[in-house]
């Protein structure tokens, strides 16, 4: 498979789950600077039907970690891809080829053009358990990666709230369950950090390209 030949249709359904460093809600979400100036955070996608080409993707996991020193639009992030180490050699390299955008389609592109610094690939076992807003992911190895994602609760009443963010123009999704990171933290090599009771969300994917 071609890292810069022409890219074969491909298609992606799933759940996204996503974490970062902000407070809840994410400024991020409605086009503000992050929280904290700063955004840490991780993207993480459970592939239940997809395709690159001839490859079949179903039941595919992978994640990508990432630091940017200001708002993600404006580029300077550090990111790096784990794959799950179970997958075939044809499905790491279709991810890979997906991740390095270029062409591909969105949401690739679009995270790929604000990327200035890629660190080395992490092949480890993914353990990813999808159950909404309570979904949760555990990677072990040269990275190692705890994400366990919870309702906010009502600091006045102790309730669970269930809230959530509908947005048509979003292009990692268009309606999303706001939470909590019950934990959230990374370290690897190249970037580490602690995200436990920030912002988090889960939501159904459906990407095709190119």
């Amino acid at each position: 498979m071609s890292a810069t030949g022409p890219v074969p249709a491909w298609r992606l359904e799933g759940a996204i789950l996503g974490a970062c460093n902000c407070d809840w809600g994410c400024p991020c979400n409605f086009d503000a600077p992050p929280t904290y100036g700063h955004c840490e955070g991780v993207y993480v996608l459970g592939i239940r039907e997809g395709h690159f080409g001839e490859v079949d993707l179903g039941g595919v996991n992978f994640a990508w970690p990432g630091h940017s020193p200001g708002p993600i639009h404006e580029g300077g992030g550090s990111e790096f891809l784990i794959l799950d180490e179970r997958d075939t050699a044809e499905q790491h390299e279709a991810i890979r080829r997906l991740w390095r955008g270029g062409g591909v389609g969105s949401p690739f592109d679009e995270f790929a053009s604000v990327r200035a610094t890629v660190f080395d690939t992490v092949l480890a076992k993914i353990d990813l358990v999808l159950d909404g807003i309570r979904s949760r992911v555990r990677v072990r190895g040269d990275a190692d990666l705890d994400l366990r994602l919870s309702p906010i609760v009502n600091p006045v009443t102790g309730d669970e709230e269930e809230l959530y963010l509908d947005k048509p123009t979003g292009f990692t999704s268009t309606r999303s369950e706001m939470g909590m990171s019950a934990a959230g933290t990374l370290a690897s090599a190249g970037i580490t950090w602690d995200i436990t009771g920030k912002y988090a969300e889960y939501a159904e994917f459906s990407y095709a390209g190119p």
